[in-house]
């Protein structure tokens, strides 16, 4: 176990720092039902990949701008319930993957294997994004820590949130930024591709013993964490990929619980 520890390093230290945003926003997420958007961002926010590449910057700086913008811009678009929403995101979802694959072809000499941001190895995470993930991680916790009563309010009757003066729009839109940074932290550990899946079911398994969205929140953290850790383990004992190991033991989780009804 102590080798085990060693060969991690800061596998360990990002799995933490992942359950936590996996059970402040993922449970955000699930209440709000904005896993379709969520994904949305995530696949999305590939263009900001592509760009970044292109230009020689910061692979976090891209996908962040990129993913903030792509957050915005949903935020309106789903507060204002514009026709054919369903058709927008699906839209906006293949665009932005499609401009990070073109930025990526036009830039001349890269080789770097691209599948990394797509699916993640949290292996090879650098300490720097250990860092931003704590930043985001601090983040969304100060956040449902100021407006608990709202955003439980938002989550479960929108219009009686707006006859009482609560500022849904706003709250909608901070809600959708945070999900756009969890998202770019978790890019190098999960990769865009399987990460709403790892932050979708260890809320969803909670909330089937939770009594309340607080406990809910509460028991995702060592859900999560116990998912990524035992992933972990399974990949390093039948020697295959860290993140797909992750993804089926959260799957199996998943299904064992998916006939219990919720508290």
């Amino acid at each position: 176990m102590g080798e085990m520890i060693q060969l991690f390093g800061h596998s360990f230290i990002a799995a933490a720092l992942l359950s936590l945003a996996i059970g402040v926003v993922g449970s955000l997420m699930l209440v709000n039902r904005y896993n379709y958007l969520a994904a949305s961002i995530a696949h999305g926010s590939y263009g900001g990949v592509g760009m970044a590449i292109y230009l020689g910057s910061s692979i976090l700086l891209g996908a962040t701008l990129f993913a903030v913008a792509l957050a915005l811009l949903l935020a309106y678009m789903t507060y204002h319930r514009h026709r054919h929403l369903d058709i927008f995101i699906g839209v906006l979802w293949a665009v932005g993957m499609s401009v990070g694959i073109i930025f990526t072809d036009l830039t001349p000499g890269y080789t770097t294997d691209l599948m990394s941001y797509l699916f993640g190895d949290i292996l090879m995470i650098p300490s720097s994004d250990l860092w931003y993930m704590a930043v985001v991680d601090l983040l969304a916790i100060s956040f449902v820590a100021l407006f608990y009563h709202q955003l439980l309010a938002i989550a479960y009757d929108k219009e009686f949130a707006l006859t009482r003066g609560l500022p849904v729009a706003s709250l909608h839109t901070t809600t959708l930024v945070l999900i756009a940074l969890t998202v770019v932290m978790s890019i190098r550990s999960i990769g865009l591709i399987l990460v709403i899946a790892l932050f979708s079911i260890p809320p969803y398994i909670a909330e089937r013993f939770a009594k309340n969205f607080f406990g809910m929140m509460v028991l995702s953290i060592p859900i999560a964490f116990g998912i990524i850790v035992a992933g972990l383990m399974i990949a390093y004992y039948l020697d295959i990929s860290a993140t797909a190991a992750i993804i089926l033991l959260a799957a199996l989780c998943f299904v064992l619980t998916f006939f219990k009804d919720p508290r």
